[in-house]
């Protein structure tokens, strides 16, 4: 009789313990699936966002080299190079280089905010230089973000709603944001981008100076 109300209990027991992991993992997957639904549509909405910056510096490289060969500058280090995957853009406007890519979306990631609202969001890097040159030798994911983001001029966050603002941030002005809508967001991202480097220059190198911006 002692065996079957020891068998009771346990079963009392496996009962109870299956229901309250039944429901904190359920709590744990309807938080995950929310994630993986925003990581979906900010990936939709980033792709298509690149897609138009490709346009744009299309347009963009158009149009400089109008403006040089005007001035009787030759115009064969102005070009635009797309890889296949679309997944990285590379601009060469004389001796600048400029890469674009969205590489950095392997998983759902959110843009921290100070209120907690944290922003679940795409992203579009763009770095000073060649991306190839720069990945050269890398064979890991976290080698990849760090060259990345030591190369990082800029990044476009964008949302999973199309009616949310994507946010430029500048690496050079670390205290401000800028909100673009997600229709502007390509034209503008690429000006500037364009406008920050090539509105710079390069110094003489002396110790830890290499650079400059307007």
């Amino acid at each position: 009789m002692l065996n079957n109300y020891e068998s009771f209990d346990n079963s009392e027991t496996s009962a109870r313990k299956s229901a309250l992991i039944q429901e904190r993992v359920g709590l744990v997957s309807t938080h995950m699936y929310k994630q993986f639904l925003d990581y979906q549509h900010a990936t939709v909405n980033t792709n298509e966002i690149f897609y138009g910056m490709a346009e744009n510096l299309q347009d963009v490289v158009e149009t400089l080299k109008e403006a040089f060969s005007s001035r009787n500058v030759t115009t064969q280090n102005i070009y635009l190079d797309i890889d296949p995957q679309k997944s990285v853009i590379i601009v060469n406007i004389l001796w600048h280089k400029i890469s674009f890519t969205t590489r950095c979306n392997f998983q759902p990631q959110a843009l921290y905010r100070e209120n907690g609202q944290h922003v679940f969001s795409g992203r579009i890097m763009a770095i000073r230089g060649n991306y190839y040159e720069i990945m050269k030798g890398v064979t890991e994911h976290d080698e990849e973000m760090v060259r990345l983001l030591d190369n990082e001029v800029a990044s476009l966050f964008i949302p999973a709603e199309t009616n949310q603002n994507s946010i430029m941030k500048i690496k050079h002005l670390p205290n401000r944001e800028f909100y673009l809508n997600q229709i502007d967001a390509p034209r503008e991202f690429v000006l500037k981008v364009v406008e920050t480097i090539c509105g710079g220059g390069f110094y003489h190198e002396e110790g830890a100076r290499k650079s400059f911006n307007i």
